[in-house]
């Protein structure tokens, strides 16, 4: 039979352990590096060479050779084969720098873990430190908390840079910020070149593009803003030192969109040199849509004026991440940021940023100050390799399945109780509910609806009064929460964001069909007692009068005593 110069197998006699010739058999059916394995087709594109195959699995030669005085050769050699499976995913990892299609089990995980704390100078045997800063820590549980990755990323001139006493978690860097990106390409932003992890939240690493930008544009002191009422991405603004340019937005039936006329006359107005970038915004709230990014990113190329995106929670949206790719390709974008907990489900604290331009985003990571937590960079990288493609693909399409169900479930609702819900076509991720009868009663009522479905366990959901003021570090916005200074009415936001379940939607339905019943009853808005009668009148085909007498108590608060009183 034809050989290849690969190492041996038990379909063989001799060393099993020796860089013997394998037989072809042995080559279709036991290696786990062959073609012929369960593996899929991203996975299979890059395969060892015979030579690399032999150093793997000379590697351990020695200690397996021992352990087969101890247990039975056969069963040792099988040992290897599963072994020599989870190297496999981990070099396939390390060579290509993608994300696996399918999820790695746990032990795969910790594994790989393992073998990247092992080489850092905090884990070595026999290690002297004697700097300032040498991973130590004083409780074996935040060891165990962290993988004993103690030493962070980067270095204190560059958050990207190699630490040359923590080549391991200098590794996990590299290998997670090479993950993220390709997710981000699979989301659909297919011309993205280059991104990194920040372990700051979406606020703060938008500040650091403002002040990696400044070097660029050190006269520019304003940054255009179509408005978003949301604090900490106006706050980022501030903290880097300039001055935001509030543009309103236009009304559109239901909808809020950008007002391009506006940004453009007034970057005329400020003059191009003096404005540092146009501060867009793509995820947002209901009625607000995403800004006319294909738009702006021209407006931005004509004038030479920087663009940078605030992309909170749009990895999770398609129709964002296609915004994104588009005006990359027909104008301007310099960076979009993106939070890591509300699009991978993991702790808060980090965040991705990234462009079109790898020099840019170089300097962008430049700008931090210091060395860095891993932290996030673990969530994110452990939480990647246990979705896999595959796995974070599916979130997505549930994603997009829950919100078509709560906007049908919201509609039904809404109808039932005189309101309606919102028409705001462009926004796919957040829906909104007219709240008209209580605010035609009390602007209290409104946000008494909000206090109720909180202390009912409702997370997430936002009840929005009209007029509501609020100051932010000396700018005051008028109707803040609603995008724009005076809304047409009150209403109720709730999202459908990455993870959410149809228990979760149907939960939530019931405690807001059940907490706007109360409220009509108890604010005596019209058509509430009409609503309880028909309901009565409904129930009353299926049950007998002694239950309907009792209903009928119930409903109007009658006493014991009085029941059976003359009128």
């Amino acid at each position: 039979a034809e050989v290849q110069p690969r190492p041996a197998c038990i379909h063989r006699k001799g060393d099993y352990y020796t860089a013997l010739p394998l037989c072809k058999r042995c080559l279709r059916q036991c290696d786990p590096f062959s073609t012929g394995g369960s593996l899929s087709g991203r996975d299979r594109e890059v395969r060892p060479s015979a030579k690399s195959n032999a150093q793997t699995a000379g590697m351990n030669a020695e200690n397996f050779a021992l352990c087969e005085k101890i247990v039975s050769p056969s069963y040792i050699r099988q040992g290897l084969q599963a072994h020599r499976t989870h190297e496999h995913l981990i070099r396939l990892l390390i060579e290509k720098g993608k994300c696996p299609e399918d999820e790695w089990d746990e032990n795969t995980i910790e594994l790989f873990l393992h073998e990247l704390a092992i080489m850092d100078s905090n884990n070595f045997l026999g290690n002297c430190g004697v700097g300032e800063r040498e991973g130590r820590v004083a409780s074996s549980l935040v060891a165990r908390r962290h993988y004993r990755l103690m030493h962070g990323i980067g270095r204190s001139g560059d958050i990207a840079a190699i630490q040359p006493k923590a080549a391991g978690s200098s590794l996990l860097n590299k290998i997670t910020n090479s993950l993220v990106l390709d997710i981000l390409r699979i989301a659909g932003v297919r011309s993205v070149s280059s991104c990194f992890v920040v372990p700051m939240a979406t606020g703060m690493s938008l500040t650091l593009c403002f002040l990696a930008l400044r070097h660029r544009r050190p006269k520019a002191k304003f940054i255009i803003w179509p408005r978003i009422d949301q604090k900490s991405c106006f706050k980022s603004m501030i903290t880097a030192g300039f001055e935001p340019v509030v543009i309103e937005n236009l009304l559109e039936g239901d909808e809020l969109r950008t007002d391009l006329q506006s940004v453009e006359s007034k970057i005329q107005q400020l003059g191009a040199e003096n404005v540092l970038c146009v501060h867009s915004t793509t995820s947002c709230f209901a009625p607000r849509a995403p800004d006319r990014l294909e738009e702006l990113a021209q407006i931005c190329a004509k004038y030479d004026v920087p663009h940078i995106v605030n992309n909170a929670y749009g990895v999770q949206l398609s129709k964002c991440m296609h915004l994104i790719q588009q005006a990359a390709r027909v104008g301007r974008i310099d960076a979009f940021v993106q939070s890591l907990d509300k699009n991978f489900m993991v702790p808060v604290g980090g965040a991705i940023v990234a462009g079109f331009d790898d020099i840019f985003i170089q300097e962008i990571s430049k700008m931090y100050p210091g060395r860095a937590s891993a932290s996030p960079s673990v969530d994110v990288l452990i939480t990647l390799l246990s979705l896999g493609v595959n796995g974070y693909k599916r979130l997505l399409k549930e994603r997009k399945e829950m919100f078509s169900y709560l906007s049908s479930e919201i509609k039904k609702l809404s109808e039932a109780h005189g309101e309606r819900l919102l028409e705001t076509p462009n926004n796919t991720v957040s829906l909104a509910m007219s709240l008209k009868k209580f605010h035609e009663r009390s602007d209290r009522a409104v946000t008494q609806l909000g206090s109720m479905l909180f202390t009912r366990l409702v997370s997430g959901a936002r009840v929005v009064p009209v007029g509501t003021k609020q100051d932010i570090n000396g700018y005051t916005f008028q109707g803040f929460m609603s995008h724009t200074n005076c809304y047409q009415c009150p209403y109720l936001n709730a999202a459908s964001a990455i993870g959410i379940k149809k228990q979760d939607v149907d939960l939530f339905i019931k405690k807001l069909d059940k907490c706007l019943k109360i409220l009509l009853k108890e604010k005596g808005i019209s058509g509430a007692e009409m609503e309880t009668g028909t309901a009565m009148l409904e129930k009353s085909s299926d049950t007998d009068m002694g239950q309907l007498s009792e209903t009928v108590q119930n409903n109007l608060k009658i006493g014991a005593d009085m029941v059976n009183q003359p009128v």
